[in-house]
């Protein structure tokens, strides 16, 4: 079997990390007839619950990392700060979808927005901070209000600071860590978006429909679809997403981030983030469209060719949200279908599950 052909059912998918996007990829692969192999370092993870093969050790762990590649046929990942070193370790080994370069730009906010930028994608206005005195220049050169960020594992409103006067670059730069930072101009947006979008071994690429996202205390709330948007705009936002994951040579599922903003009157967009994984604004797909995100995450990896990302219902995605959990299953009505992630603790701030609310006629 070569790099590039379609595993055989009974292969077997390595997931790093063991969260509920690991959790579920690996029911999506079990629907496939695949079996998965979660690598995680925390021995509570919910994906541990769904799945035949895990391995319970750190990501630089190498002879851990060694035995879990002999026992896989191909590796992927649920989230995007999986350390390169390892990456590029298990892709030594064995086919790593999407690869190391995309992973690598991805989890570095600055590497990420130097690449959009040299492929003349829109972003927000945004200067590199090295050190203190870089930060002052860049707030002369943006304005405030702006935000500074840091480039390396910050989600969910973690590791950033709105700078909105001078006095406050100082504590700001202080507090964030690791450097180098990067300061972004304030964007005052109309809406946020997002679009999945998946790539095969072949080159095939498909997209699922926007999605508009609202967020309550920096995190993801809801995701709705259709996203109220023109369809010149969704098919713009598709069209980008598209030219990302040709640029990175992606196999896989990656979401987008945008900010709808206002240029004369006129809708654009500015690319916010991407994400080299299943994303928490796709989980609609999966109560309502023919392939879910997962599945066509799994597909991709697997060499197997793409299937239709069609929607068949209006819906509203909603994330539940430390013990909003308990709401399951009295709370919804019979056109909500509920995902509980099984997490041991309900925190303040921790995604628990989400439940797709369908819209029917």
């Amino acid at each position: 079997m070569t790099a590039s052909s379609p595993l055989p059912q009974g292969s077997t998918i390595g997931i790093l990390g063991g969260g509920q996007l690991g959790r579920m990829l690996a029911l999506a692969a079990a629907r496939l007839g695949m079996k998965t192999h979660i690598f995680c370092p925390d021995q509570q993870s919910p994906a541990f619950d769904v799945t035949p093969f895990k391995t319970v050790a750190a990501y630089d762990d190498e002879a851990a990392l060694a035995a879990f590649a002999e026992a896989v046929d191909v590796v992927t990942y649920e989230f995007e700060n999986v350390p390169a070193a390892t990456a590029e370790f298990l892709a030594q080994r064995k086919p790593l979808r999407p690869g190391a370069n995309a992973l690598a730009i991805s989890q570095d906010r600055l590497a990420e927005k130097q690449f959009l930028s040299a492929r003349n994608i829109a972003v927000a206005p945004w200067r590199a901070v090295h050190e203190p005195a870089a930060l002052d220049t860049a707030i002369a050169e943006l304005g405030l209000p702006a935000v500074l960020k840091t480039t390396r594992l910050g989600y969910d409103g973690k590791g950033q600071r709105i700078l909105r006067t001078p006095d406050d670059a100082e504590a700001a730069f202080a507090a964030l860590a690791p450097k180098p930072l990067v300061l972004e101009a304030f964007v005052p947006f109309d809406k946020e978006i997002s679009v999945v979008v998946a790539r095969d071994v072949s080159g095939t690429v498909k997209s699922f429909e926007a999605a508009e996202n609202v967020h309550r205390d920096h995190i993801l709330k809801t995701s709705t679809v259709p996203a109220g948007i023109p369809a010149a705009l969704e098919r713009h936002a598709a069209m980008v997403a598209k030219a990302i994951v040709i640029a990175l040579d992606y196999v896989g599922v990656l979401g987008v981030e945008f900010f709808v903003v206002s240029r004369d009157g006129r809708p654009s967009l500015l690319v916010n983030e991407i994400a080299p994984r299943v994303h928490n604004s796709g989980h609609w797909t999966e109560a309502v469209c023919i392939t879910d995100q997962f599945e066509q995450h799994i597909r991709a990896v697997a060499g197997w060719p793409l299937g239709e990302p069609a929607r068949l219902a209006d819906v509203v995605m909603e994330n539940l949200i430390g013990e909003e959990i308990s709401g399951v299953p009295g709370a919804f009505d019979g056109n909500a279908r509920p995902h509980v992630y099984g997490k041991a603790e309900a925190r303040a701030g921790r995604k628990m599950g989400h439940v797709n609310h369908i819209r029917r006629d």
